[in-house]
């Protein structure tokens, strides 16, 4: 099991449990984890479950791929520190990530 922190716009803390190969997406579902809608089911085709990943964590995930960057070219108030959660898998170097929300997800 690997820890994760969701932080929402208002800056309220949620920690919850996740294991390892799912993603940061299906681990907020599961939590109902408000700000994460995950309308594709994980697809990567709709950007709606856009988190702002804090650092040091982002240089402990994979590359963005090309699906990936173009969803998010269509979120809302998307910068550096943007990745879909459904693309970002648990393991154990993420154990104890921290992600933020955004504001809305359309």
């Amino acid at each position: 099991m690997s820890e994760v922190t969701f932080i929402d716009f208002h800056g309220t803390p949620r920690k919850v449990e996740g294991e390892d190969g799912e993603s940061l997406m299906q681990v907020a579902l599961n939590h109902l984890v408000p700000g994460i809608d995950g309308d594709c089911g994980g697809a990567a085709a709709c950007a709606t479950c856009h988190i702002y990943v804090e650092a040091p964590w982002q240089e402990k995930l994979p590359a963005m791929d090309a699906q990936e960057r173009s969803m998010l070219d269509l979120a809302a108030g998307c910068d550096e520190r943007s990745r879909l959660a459904c693309q970002v898998r648990l393991n154990a170097a993420l154990s104890g990530i921290v992600v933020r929300t955004p504001e809305a997800q359309h």
